[in-house]
């Protein structure tokens, strides 16, 4: 089997959590994980770490979901696109929830036709306005809210996401 490799980006957790976010990285990746805990500016109270991680090619499915259980963490796991197949993002904040993605090898999100013509036809009855579907499907109001969390404070590293521009 193949080895799949990605990224975990734990945007803000409350401090008391941290532990909990590692054992539940540790069991989705069977591996122990430990993350270098920094304390995030944008919301006090809160830490962020991030965590390249190598594993199966359902690790980062695995990793969402493990982090999907931490509600009031905010998070980002990315896995690289791959002979096998396209990339994938899962995005997460407590007011949105999940989004997952699908990345091409240059970093777009991709967006599957049948998903772009459920937006026309919602549109197209007056559900919704295809602008606002469209922005959901490539994960506009994710990118927004987690932006700020993103950034890293003066001297730290950071490493940037494609934001997408609505």
């Amino acid at each position: 089997m193949s080895a799949a490799r990605g990224i975990v980006w734990i945007h803000s957790a409350p401090a008391v959590l941290c532990p909990h976010i590692e054992w539940a990285l540790s069991a989705a990746l069977g591996a122990v994980v430990r993350l270098e805990w920094t304390p995030q500016p944008v919301e006090p109270g809160t830490c962020r770490a991030e965590y390249s991680w190598t594993g199966t090619p359902d690790s980062g499915a695995k990793l969402a979901s493990a982090l999907r259980g931490c509600a009031q963490v905010r998070f980002e796991v990315t896995q690289d696109a791959s002979a096998g197949g396209e990339g994938t993002r899962w995005s997460y904040t407590p007011r949105l929830g999940v989004h997952a993605a699908v990345i091409g090898v240059h970093g777009d999100v991709l967006v599957t036709e049948q998903r772009l013509k459920r937006a026309i036809a919602a549109d197209a009855l007056g559900q919704r306005p295809l602008a606002e579907a469209i922005a959901d499907l490539l994960g506009v109001p994710w990118d927004a809210e987690l932006e700020p969390f993103r950034q890293a404070e003066d001297g730290a590293s950071v490493r940037w996401l494609r934001a997408h521009v609505g």
